[in-house]
This record gives structure tokens, C-alpha cells and sequence, in this order.
């Protein structure tokens, strides 16, 4: 079999922040042996969660069973979406925006036996919803937990709680028509419907300007499907959500990098 150097495009702090969480964890197990070191391990993660490397690839390349490299990456999954902020938490940063960017996207996954709930008329393939608040330069702020592709983006914002947390931060909000029927603060397009009989030039250019505002918060959904991982979800749909909050994780970390 042949084999090939590859690169991550992390940097040693996403390593050493896994690093470290990975070490508490065995102090806290008293683990005495394991088949890879700390550091290893977190480079095993982070090589799945980055390039997508299936786990028979990166037992290969480690010197490992599949089992356990399955088993190494759902544990550093785990450990840090356990760190990840909720919603309340978030909310914290968001209020000091001077608005926000809300926007759904859908993290495609292999289709499943009782596939209806997953599968999105909108996107016309089988995924989970993931709503997303983005900064206005579309930096990624937070992702909510995923929901089955069905769920509609209004319906899965009220869900989370997140129309509602907006509204009592009174943080404006631009979003998309899918958000159309809700209230202050969320700000939508204006839609052109029976009712409406004369969609005027100012409608027209309301509706320019407010595309152009929201076009930035479609970098925080390439900011999460930069982990190749997220381009087609192969396990099973359930694990989404640490998957993305393991994701969120790692993006502050490399946020907080940058900007030293």
C-alpha cells in the first residue's frame, strides 16, 4: 500500500487545545496505556474532522484498528462538544453586534432507513438543518444543534429558542424570506404576493441592499463546510450535532489565534 505525506490546515493550537482536553480526560479515567499518545489522538480528530479522512485511511495511517480509531475520534468529539457555547451563552457576544446575520444551511448525510424527516424539499437531499448567526463581516458567532432536513428554517430557529432570544436582546437580525411572519428584530425581504399589487422600485431596492448585507453571513456556512467532514455526514445523523459543536470549538480557537 502506498502512502503520502499530508497537511492540516490548523494551526498547533487547535492541536494543543485537543491536546490538553484529550490528557485531562485520561488523568480523570486513570488510563495508564493507550495505543496512541494524547497528541496522536488529537491529530487523528483533527485529520478527520479537517479532511474528511475516513477512518479506515487514518487506521492505516496511525498503525491502528479501525475500531480504534473510530472510537479515538468519537471521543475527542465529545469532549469537545462539551465545551462548546450554548445558545445563552452566545448571546453574550451577540448583543455587543451592532446587528446580526441569521441564516440556515444543511449539513448533507447518507440516507437512512426512515429517511422522509430527513430529506429537504428546499435543498432536494437528505440532511440536517443547522441554523447559523454570523457577525456583519460573516464571521461564524454560533450553530445551533441539527435538526432533522425537513424542519423548516423558521421552525427550527423557534425551536432552539433563537427568534426569541433575539427579540429579548433586541438584536436587529437580517435573515432570508424563509423567516418571513416573524417580528422585530428579525428584518426580511420584502416577497411579492397576490395581495401586494404594486411591488414599487423602493421594495425593489430594499430588497438589493438587504441581499447585499446578507451575502456576508454565507461565509460563516463556508466557515463550517471548510471541515471536510461536514460535506456529507457518514455516520449517523444524531451525531451531528457534536460534530458541529466540536467544529465551533476549534473554529474560536483558530479565531482567537488570528487575532493575536
Amino acid at each position: 500500500m502506498l502512502s503520502y505525506p499530508a497537511t492540516i490546515s490548523l494551526s498547533s493550537q487547535s492541536l494543543n487545545h485537543l491536546t490538553t482536553l484529550i490528557r485531562h480526560h485520561r488523568r480523570q479515567l486513570r488510563s495508564r496505556w493507550r495505543a496512541l499518545a494524547p497528541a496522536r489522538q488529537a491529530l487523528l480528530a483533527l485529520a478527520h474532522l479537517r479532511n474528511g479522512d475516513t477512518y479506515h485511511r487514518l487506521a492505516t495511517g496511525f498503525a491502528i484498528s479501525t475500531t480504534t480509531a473510530w472510537r479515538y475520534v468519537r471521543e475527542a468529539i465529545d469532549l469537545l462538544a462539551e465545551t462548546a457555547d450554548n445558545l445563552a451563552t452566545a448571546m453574550t457576544r451577540i448583543r455587543r453586534l451592532s446587528f446580526a446575520i441569521l441564516d440556515g444551511t444543511l449539513i448533507p448525510i447518507d440516507r437512512v432507513a426512515d429517511d422522509k424527516a430527513y430529506y429537504s424539499g428546499k435543498h432536494r437531499r437528505h440532511g440536517m438543518n443547522v441554523q447559523v448567526v454570523a457577525d456583519p463581516a460573516g464571521r461564524l458567532i454560533w450553530a445551533s444543534p441539527a435538526l432533522p432536513g425537513r424542519a423548516h428554517d423558521l421552525t427550527a430557529a423557534r425551536t432552539h429558542g433563537l427568534i426569541e432570544a433575539l427579540a429579548k436582546a433586541g438584536v436587529i437580525t437580517f435573515a432570508d424570506r424563509a423567516y418571513q411572519g416573524t417580528q422585530s428584530p428579525l428584518i426580511t425581504p420584502y416577497k411579492k404576493h397576490k395581495g401586494r399589487k404594486v411591488f414599487t422600485a423602493w421594495n425593489k431596492q430594499f430588497n438589493r441592499d438587504h441581499a447585499a448585507i446578507r451575502a456576508n453571513g454565507e461565509r460563516a456556512n463556508a466557515t463550517l463546510k471548510q471541515w471536510k467532514v461536514l460535506v456529507q455526514v457518514r455516520c449517523s445523523p444524531g451525531r451531528t450535532t457534536a460534530i458541529v459543536q466540536a467544529i465551533q470549538v476549534l473554529h474560536s480557537v483558530e479565531a482567537a489565534d488570528h487575532t493575536r
